[in-house]
């Protein structure tokens, strides 16, 4: 077995993103002194924020109560906010209406107020004069609240876990792609593109659009394929239309938080209100060491099933987002000449729950990316995919609309099962071996 010196890190994690650095953050908590190494392959985590609703801090209410993510959002969502007032992140509890704007919807919103219940929500149940307290503009049926919901600066969030792990003597490394991945009896050794090599006791697959592809570089089958999707966003301009963050009732064919026929309405930290996401489209990645991925990702089945199942308005063009350092860089979709008749749908669907909302009010932003896990019959992953494997922890999947209200939790049960791995390969946490307390 190899000594402690001979290796560079007890943990190395793949990936800079939430997750990455919300396990990193944990490691070094549950046991001072622990050597971990984040190699992050952008040129800052923030680059991970494709979405302009990345700092959602969501309740988990449409979750099954038996899922990952209802049971770390619960919890991770409150534990996010004290993380934000702790560290001067700006943040601020909104409450999250979820509004049923026809009658039709009422069942499904009575359903998810039960749910909400059964995961320990404070989930309150309003009628038309009640919605108009929070939200004046906002009609409905019926709607429930949903007090914990929150926003949050993304990117404080994720300057702020980097800032503690390298506080704890570990280190954030940026611009640091992993091409290769060595499992040994002893261990994992990482090597980068620019030829360093790092040596761990234990592996965690944090890569987010790239973790299925870490995960063949280790040499484990992931069982799934991820799928960079596109997402389309409009800001809404004009007058303060809302207050928090306002959702209609999932139709039947979206009964998760993502697209929806009706879309979501979102006001961030700094004041601006969102629209979306209001369309998706499967999208291509350049493959690894050959040319752009474009027919590999996008003549799948799999992508367009993904595709059409969160479908939403208009055209949707493809979009081809590197997954490399590279892609901030990429060329974007001019935001300023949208689809004019994907935006009169969005404003059209966006009346049945905004009535005083014109077409000239929206304002089309750039679209998000996330990744979205597929199984091989084409049927999306909607809770976190988290797997073992000797020495190594892949996370597979991670919903993209609750990544910052679970990251805290989340970030522990990997550090867990990280440290458990790395004791097999003769770690010992610091702290208990010099005698002090952990």
């Amino acid at each position: 077995m190899r000594t402690h010196a001979e290796y560079d890190c007890d943990v190395l994690v793949i990936g800079g993103g939430i997750v990455g650095l919300s396990t990193a953050y944990a490691l070094t908590r549950a046991a001072p002194g622990t050597r971990v190494t984040v190699l992050e392959e952008a040129s800052s985590p923030a680059h991970h924020l494709t979405r302009p609703d990345g700092g959602l801090i969501h309740s988990g209410v449409h979750q099954r109560r038996s899922s990952l993510t209802a049971r770390f959002a619960a919890r991770g969502g409150g534990e996010m906010t004290d993380f934000c007032a702790r560290h001067g992140i700006a943040h601020t509890v909104t409450g999250k209406l979820i509004v049923a704007t026809d009658r039709a919807d009422l069942p499904r919103l009575h359903a998810l107020a039960q749910r909400g219940r059964e995961h320990g929500l404070p989930v309150r149940e309003l009628g038309p004069a009640q919605i108009a307290r929070y939200e004046p503009r906002v009609r409905g049926q019926a709607a429930i609240r949903v007090s914990t919901t929150g926003v949050c600066d993304a990117a404080g969030v994720l300057a702020a876990l980097a800032g503690e792990v390298s506080a704890a003597g570990s280190v954030v490394r940026c611009a640091a792609r992993v091409t290769a991945v060595d499992r040994r009896p002893w261990g994992v050794a990482a090597r980068t593109t620019d030829g360093t090599v790092v040596r761990a006791r234990a592996l965690v697959n944090a890569a987010g659009p790239r973790s299925d592809r870490v995960a063949r570089l280790a040499g484990d089958e992931p069982g799934v394929r991820v799928v960079p999707v596109r997402d389309t966003y409009y800001e809404l301009r004009g007058p303060a239309l809302v207050r928090g963050v306002v959702h209609p009732v999932p139709a039947p064919e979206h009964p998760y938080a993502g697209v929806r026929p009706i879309p979501g309405v979102l006001r961030s930290v700094d004041g601006t209100v969102l629209v979306g996401p209001v369309g998706a489209t499967a999208s291509g990645r350049p493959a690894s060491g050959g040319p752009p991925g474009l027919l590999s990702a996008l003549t799948r089945p799999a992508s367009w099933r993904t595709a059409r199942r969160r479908g939403g308005y208009g055209r949707g063009d493809a979009h081809l987002p590197g997954d490399g350092p590279e892609r901030a860089e990429r060329a974007a979709p001019d935001p300023a000449a949208p689809d004019p008749a994907a935006r009169a749908a969005v404003a059209a669907a966006l009346r049945r729950l905004l009535p005083d909302v014109s077409e000239a009010d929206l304002c089309p932003v750039h679209p998000g990316v996330r990744a979205q896990a597929v199984h091989g019959d084409g049927t999306p992953v909607e809770d976190f995919l988290i797997r073992e494997a000797p020495h190594t922890v892949h996370v597979l999947h991670t919903p993209a609309d609750a990544a910052f209200a679970t990251a805290l939790p989340v970030g522990r049960e990997i550090a867990r099962r990280a440290m458990a791995l790395a004791q097999g390969a003769g770690w010992r946490p610091p702290a208990v071996e010099s005698g002090h307390c952990v």
